[in-house]
This record gives C-alpha cells, structure tokens and sequence, in this order.
C-alpha cells in the first residue's frame, strides 16, 4: 500500500477537497454564469492528478507528534494542495510549458477557450492573464479551507505561522528560480538554494511542521522534523531534476527534456557544467534554454550530462539525502506507525518515476 493511501488518507483528502470545491462552485456561479469555465479548470487541476505528498507529510507529522486522527484536521491539510496548485499554475506560466499531468496548462487551456470562442484580442494574452488569477484564487482559497476546517483557534494560531512563513518561501523561492535563469547563474551553490526555496520546504519541512504545530508538538520534535524534512525535500526536487530530463514523458505528463527546453540551472545542469570538458559546457550552455530543442538536441544534453558524471553525482546526492532524513527519525520519540509511514513517505518520494 503506497503511504499516501494509508489511513485512507487520499480519500479523505480528496474528498474534502471535492467538498470545498463544489461549494465554491455554486459561489462563483452566484457571481456570474461566466466563472463557470474557472471552477471547472480549478477542480480539474486540484482533483485530476497530484501525489497529495504535502497533505501526507503534514498528517504524518501530526500523528507523529500524538495528534489524534479526525476529519477536520485532514480537510485543514488539504489547503496545502491550493498552495501546490497556484504555485505549479503560475510555474507553468513562467516556465511557458505546454502540459501538465499530461492536460494542457491552465493558460494554454484558457488561450485556446479563447480562440475558440472567437473573442477579440489577444488569445495568448488571455491566457496567461487567467492563469495569474487562476493561481491567486487558489491561493487565495488555501487560505479559507484553513481557516474553514472547524479547527479550535488555538490550532489555528499554532499552524498560522507556519503556513504564512511556507507560502512566503515558496514565492520567493520561485522568484529565485526566474532570477537565476536570466542571470545564467550555473552554480551548484545557487541551483541548491532555489531548489530549497522553491520546492524542499514547502513539499516536506514546512507540511511537516503545520503537522507539529496543530499536534502542539515539543521542541524536540519540531527540530528532529525539520532535520528530516529540509534533507528529504531536497532529495525530491533532485528526483524531480533528473526526471525533467530523462524522465518518460508518459510517467511524467510532459515532454522529455522539457527542463532543458526551459532553461532551468538545476543541481544536475550546474554540476554538468562545473563538471564536463570545455565542449560539452560550450553546447550544454549554448542549447539551454533553446524552446526549439529537438529530440535530438535533448539526448545530446543527455549525452554531455551523463557523461561528465552530473548524473551519477546527483543520485548520489539523493541517497545521501534520504539517509540523512531517515537518520533524524530515530533521534525522537514519535507513534510508531506515524514513523514507519514517514520512512515509507521518505522512500516513495525520492525513487518515484513521475
């Protein structure tokens, strides 16, 4: 049984989610006939896909800490899929990707809602300026399935800052990611801190300690669960760069090498360059970034990757990671089955294949 099913925790949380969603439906539907297309595109993105690894994390952790199971904790946890969800919508849209999950990207979707519509202007335009607000809707709906889950205030006032202080890292995070690609910063230095921010906290660390926050967890722990979480979150963005570019675009839902197209300085890209001989950093450097990238083109960039070691280093750096992570568990007393399903969640998140 895969970690994320345990407790029957998708269910629930997909469930809560479908529950909250439809209730904003009828919301948007009293505003104006027009906003249906936007409830529809959100419950598609939110209940289409997603490992739900944030929700599984924080309730792990929650149970870890000796929080007792219940419903209204599981639909407040579900609010991080709306973070996940604005911050992959508006990745998309930086990033210019076509798909997601195998399914257009929501402005690749609203831009062809408009063209075959007839509308005037811009479709592209369109588009994108719907994804923006798209993805600040479910932002801005993270915040009231929090708030709207039953919790005591108390829990609330716990989980606050954590939740604040998670949004705000993944925001500058991304911006991190935007800035270190116009700025052809090919460090290993800057690649580890963007994936840090952008993704490391908010996936593990920061889902973890929401988790201890509303279970009113002692010191100990919240620090055993961010020596576990900031290792662990980095494993997985790692795995998520290896697989931008040699992942199988059936498993992951979009175009091999779609990283490589994007230009992303990734941990794999920066230690290729700082790695492979002067004509492989001259082409992997001078093909970055290029939309226009072939198959061909990508599996030259595979090529000089693969041979200057950067591949082998990074799943290295993965293991090492997990290890790192599965060794901050046994400095803490936790339940333990919430620690068996944390060691089963360390494992699924970093070996995954899409």
């Amino acid at each position: 049984m895969s970690p994320v099913d345990r407790a029957g925790l998708r269910q629930r949380i997909d469930k809560a989610l479908t529950e909250f969603l439809a209730g904003q439906r009828v919301r948007l539907a009293a505003v104006d006939d027009a906003l249906g297309p936007v409830a529809e595109a959100i419950e598609a993105f939110v209940l289409g896909g997603g490992k739900r690894l944030r929700p599984a994390f924080a309730y792990w952790g929650f149970r870890g800490a000796g929080g007792l199971d219940g419903d209204q904790v599981l639909t407040a946890l579900a609010s991080l899929e709306f973070v996940q969800a604005s911050a992959l919508i508006h990745d998309d849209l930086m990033d210019r990707s076509d798909t997601r999950r195998g399914e257009p990207a929501v402005h690749r979707r609203f831009a062809t809602r408009h063209r075959e519509a007839g509308w005037g202007g811009d479709p592209d335009g369109f588009g994108d300026a719907a994804a923006i607000l798209l993805g600040d809707l479910c932002l801005v709906w993270s915040d009231e399935l929090l708030h709207s889950a039953g919790l005591d205030l108390w829990s609330l006032a716990r989980a606050r800052p954590v939740f604040d202080e998670m949004r705000t890292e993944v925001t500058v995070g991304q911006y991190l990611d935007v800035l270190t690609q116009v700025t052809g910063d090919t460090s290993v230095e800057r690649a580890s801190k963007v994936a840090r921010y952008k993704s490391a906290k908010y996936t593990v660390e920061r889902p973890m300690l929401l988790g201890a926050a509303l279970a009113d967890a002692p010191e100990d722990v919240r620090t055993a669960y961010s020596a576990y979480g900031l290792p662990l979150g980095e494993a997985f963005q790692l795995r998520d760069d290896v697989l931008g570019v040699f992942g199988d675009p059936a498993l992951t839902g979009k175009p091999a090498g779609d990283d490589l197209r994007e230009g992303k300085r990734t941990y794999l890209v920066a230690a290729a360059v700082e790695a492979t001989d002067d004509a492989g950093r001259e082409l992997l450097l001078g093909r970055l970034g290029d939309p226009e990238l072939d198959e061909h083109g990508v599996a030259r960039l595979r090529e000089v990757i693969s041979r200057s070691g950067a591949l082998a280093r990074t799943e290295q750096r993965i293991v090492t990671l997990t290890d790192a992570a599965l060794a901050a568990l046994t400095a803490v007393d936790l339940d333990t089955e919430a620690r068996q399903a944390l060691v089963d969640l360390a494992i699924a998140a970093t070996r995954r294949s899409d």
